[in-house]
């Protein structure tokens, strides 16, 4: 049997991982023969993945380099905005609309990533898994797909929030109670839990950003 070559939304897929991993950071220049090298793949596919992301706006020009895109305060700041408000949608309505079997599967995230609290680039991994199904658990395509774009800009932050001290407990903590009020099939009170989560993970980013100045002043 032929193997058959990856096609293009692979290589996008492969290159959005990376970024999104934190193999390339913001800033990071991205040379098509490099990453054809790394991925196994045709120099074809990865410059139309390559154009993708930059029409996305998660890669940008450098003169004639692409590099990845960095977010500056207030770009962060307004991507914290729409996440909020989305998320909190996205949790109102896996409230009125998941199943047993998809809250099981939060819980039982919860628990098991209560072990990661001090690996904080594990926990973010975690992290991302556990939003994404209560993001499934809206049971709204639409909804999916705009979360999916604000989680993909979010890895243009070269930091996890979840670096912070202390921070990994909180955050399962407030997991923990938006899994409680999805249980409980209370909409209003899952929207809030998990709103207030996106403020203080914002508030979070903000100190660390504020620490790094100081200490690079």
């Amino acid at each position: 049997m032929t193997q058959t070559k990856p096609l293009q939304t692979d290589a996008y897929s492969m290159i959005l991982e990376a970024i999104d991993m934190g193999i390339y950071k913001p800033g990071d220049r991205l040379v098509e023969s490099d990453l054809a090298d790394r991925f196994g793949v045709s120099r074809t596919p990865i410059r139309e993945a390559l154009q993708r992301l930059e029409t996305q706006s998660l890669l940008a020009r450098d003169g004639r380099s692409l590099i990845v895109a960095s977010l500056d305060h207030n770009q962060m700041a307004e991507l914290y905005v729409v996440r909020r408000e989305l998320e909190g949608l996205a949790a109102r309505l896996a409230a009125r609309h998941a199943n047993e079997e998809e809250i099981a599967v939060l819980r039982s995230m919860v628990a098991a990533d209560d072990a990661l609290v001090n690996d904080p680039p594990a926990l973010a991994r975690a992290n991302r898994r556990f939003h994404k199904q209560i993001h499934l658990a809206s049971h709204n395509r639409y909804l999916v797909q705009q979360l999916d774009l604000v989680h993909r800009t979010m890895a243009l932050m070269s930091t996890t929030s979840l670096a912070a001290q202390g921070r990994g407990e909180i955050a399962q903590s407030e997991h923990d109670g938006i899994v409680s009020a999805i249980e409980a099939r209370n909409e209003a009170g899952a929207e809030k839990a998990l709103q207030d989560h996106i403020s203080v993970a914002f508030m979070t980013r903000l100190k660390q950003d504020a620490n790094a100045r100081e200490r690079s002043g």
